[in-house]
């Protein structure tokens, strides 16, 4: 069994794809680490994250043992992932990893749980259940203000606004697996939503197609 979360950024569907992990006993990726590592290592020595072959290289060489400890969340390392995503050679040598994952979860797990970007269009098309999840762009840079507003009391909340406006327009217009919704996907609109509200939704769908499989 293998679910599939996409969306843009802050729209919840990290912490719904955690839920669900744990409620069904499901393996988890959060896919974006992957892209946010391979950021921050061509970050680390200096590089340019638009740079095609230093990004590369990162990739291809990447293990998560080399960014153990990073701090892969700052709004820098974010950037720089949306930048490398885009990167052809970069997500080819990250996919397999990816569907490594969904068809052999680690520790015996019966499912997978995927989050990103193209997860349901690229990485496991075939995927039991597929979701979309998006938000008003307003919500949801609220949301990421208040997640790093503490640690940034000047942070204002304009800027994240404009920062992911920007990362919403590379994300989708990125020619090699482009963020959108898997034609058979579940469009699930968290901007009204409590956590609580989204996880409920998304067990409904889940649960009926389970009893659908059998």
């Amino acid at each position: 069994m293998v679910i599939a979360l996409d969306g843009p950024a802050a729209s919840g569907k990290g912490t719904l794809a955690r839920l669900i992990s744990d409620h069904y006993s499901f393996a988890y990726l959060d896919t974006g680490t992957l892209y946010r590592g391979v950021a921050w290592l061509v970050l680390k020595e200096g590089g340019d994250p638009a740079d095609p072959a230093l990004a590369a290289a990162a990739a291809q060489g990447y293990a998560i043992e080399k960014i153990a400890g990073a701090d892969i969340r700052t709004k820098e390392v974010g950037a720089a992932a949306s930048v490398v995503a885009a990167n052809t050679a970069v997500r080819a040598a990250l996919l397999d990893f990816q569907r490594r994952f969904s068809e052999k979860p680690p520790k015996g797990a019966k499912g997978a749980v995927l989050d990103g970007r193209d997860i349901g269009t690229v990485v496991c098309p075939d995927a039991t259940v597929k979701f979309f999840v998006t938000a008003s762009p307003e919500v949801r840079a609220h949301r990421r203000w208040l997640e790093l507003v503490p640690a940034r009391p000047g942070l204002e909340e304009a800027e994240i606004y404009q920062d992911l406006l920007e990362r919403d327009a590379r994300d989708a217009a990125r020619d090699d697996a482009p963020m959108a919704a898997a034609d058979d996907a579940e469009l699930l609109d968290t901007t009204h939503l409590s956590i609580d509200a989204a996880f409920a939704a998304a067990r409904r769908v889940i649960d009926g197609v389970f009893r659908r499989c059998g």
